[in-house]
């Protein structure tokens, strides 16, 4: 096969990252608006832990590098050369005897390897969240590596201010852990010296400000894993980072540590990583952090991707989604109208913004069906499940969960534990959206615009009057009803429903 009718053939993309901990290998596929993930291979190399002091690369971590590049390599030969990209990062930035590495390197590969800068790093990373997360909003973005830590703050696709400290999860717990031993005192010295590291630098980042938070390094997603395994929210506290070093603490040694949700494979480096984290969240006066589920892999993709920043990113992944279960997107369109109608009308007395938790109501509105394509008797556990284990770009792990609890409770009865464990919103701004998702969907059972009437609907401490015209209810006696049976349902929620007929 020549090599253009390869490149005509496969619309696959790699990146590979070598990193200071892992080295990673992505692949992907784009499929019409979408980024389809084909397959993702990571090694624990720990190159950053054969540096000496004076910073030469040993020739067994060399050894143990080359041998993962060369697993690697079996992958890259069936990918078009123009949609490669390979980069090397903070251990290979501070090894002296790099070019030795880079050069067994790109004659395993086939392919050039770039050495990214620090502040090359940190705004590929920064891309990376913004292709993946949406945010109007200034953000913060943190990414601790093996040997490096990047901050960035920026807005859209643009980065405000990036730096990269010499820091990282692999070196601080050679530093700051000698023999994996676990005290008071390591970790106290461990978190006093990245403060010291990152006060330099404080002041420009805060002159900027960020009104949001994100992080997706293995140490933040080690750490949301814990929580899930609690069932808690995906959200990172100073609190919880406090509770986990207080677990650590009970262990003397490194390689005992076991705590529930805490994969063996993160638990060598979770301490460093943690008193790097303490120490960001205590000098930038961090309330709490969310998941971004895109970094620097994700950054140099979206690079090679064509028009990857001309399309809104949660509008490319739900197009994506309801091209792919057939989503009755007339119909959807017309919920949509119906949440803005409603919305409107109670946005003054229910005190609601135009923000993030608004946007996902309207994302609820597109995607509340998605489980249909499967069966309808389960489709809302279905929509869940979908929603739950998709690849959704430009929703926040919260996010999820929130879209989450509104696909799942749209519709008949309330599970109230889904929106306490939902951490997007509070609870009663999620109970008040809810209600007017599912009368939004029950104004529109019919599925036919033309059939909709001008209709009122007001506020009275917790009573929800919804005016019809009284020939229009007549007309419709099925939705009428449904209204009625509506009120019980909302009762969970603390509030209930009249429906008035009007001439």
């Amino acid at each position: 096969m020549t090599t253009t009718s390869m490149e005509t053939l496969s619309p696959l993309y790699a990146v590979v990252d070598l990193g200071s901990n892992s080295f990673h290998m992505l692949i992907t596929r784009q499929l019409a608006d979408s980024v389809q993930v084909v397959d993702k291979i990571k090694r624990k190399v720990r190159l950053a832990a054969g540096l000496s002091e004076a910073n030469i690369l040993s020739e067994q971590a060399m050894a143990k590098g080359l041998e993962c590049l060369s697993f690697f390599a079996e992958r890259l030969q069936d990918i078009p050369e123009k949609n490669i990209r390979i980069v090397a990062t903070a251990t290979l930035r501070l090894a002296q005897n790099r070019a030795d590495f880079i050069a067994k390197a790109e004659l395993i590969l086939g392919h050039k390897v770039t050495l990214l800068s620090g502040i090359a790093e940190a705004e590929h990373i920064y891309l990376g969240v913004a292709h993946t997360s949406f945010s109007a909003n200034k953000r913060l973005v943190l990414d601790i590596g093996g040997a490096s830590t990047e901050v960035i703050v920026g807005r859209g696709f643009t980065v405000k201010k990036a730096h990269s400290l010499n820091m990282g999860c692999v070196t601080y717990n050679q530093q700051y852990f000698p023999n994996g031993t676990l005290t008071a005192e390591n970790f106290n010295r461990a978190i006093s010296a990245a403060e010291l590291a990152i006060a330099l630098i404080k002041k420009d980042f805060c002159d900027i400000g960020w009104q949001c938070v994100l992080g997706g390094s293995g140490t933040m997603q080690a750490l949301a894993e814990m929580l899930n395994y609690q069932h808690k929210p995906s959200v990172l506290s100073l609190d919880f980072l406090y509770q986990v070093r207080a677990q650590l603490l009970t262990f003397d040694d490194i390689n005992n540590v076991n705590l529930p949700g805490l994969s063996t494979e993160r638990s060598p480096v979770i301490a460093s990583g943690l008193a790097i984290l303490i120490a960001l969240f205590q000098q930038f006066s961090i309330q709490e952090l969310t998941l971004s589920s895109g970094a620097l892999r994700e950054g140099l993709l979206y690079e090679m991707l064509p028009d990857s920043h001309t399309t809104n990113i949660r509008q490319r992944t739900i197009r994506a989604l309801s091209q792919r279960f057939h989503i009755d997107q007339q119909h959807a369109d017309s919920v949509k109208r119906q949440i803005n109608t409603i919305f409107t009308q109670l946005k003054s007395t229910w005190n609601l913004s135009d923000d993030n938790a608004f946007a996902l109501l309207l994302a609820s509105g597109d995607l509340h069906e998605i489980g249909l394509l499967l069966e309808y008797k389960y489709h809302q556990q279905h929509s869940a499940y979908i929603l739950t284990h998709a690849d959704l770009a430009g929703f926040s792990q919260s996010d999820r969960q929130l879209l989450v609890s509104f696909v799942s409770l749209y519709k008949g009865d309330i599970n109230l534990a889904l929106i306490e464990q939902q951490s997007a919103i509070d609870d009663e701004t999620a109970k008040k959206l809810l209600i007017i998702l599912r009368l939004a969907i029950k104004l529109c059972r019919r599925r036919k615009d033309d059939e909709l009437p001008d209709y009122r609907i007001s506020l009275n401490d917790k009573t929800i009057y919804l005016g019809l015209p009284k020939a229009w209810l007549m007309q419709h006696a099925l939705i009428h009803d449904e209204l009625k049976q509506e009120n019980a349902h909302i009762a969970r929620l603390g509030y209930r429903l009249n429906i008035e007929c009007e001439k």
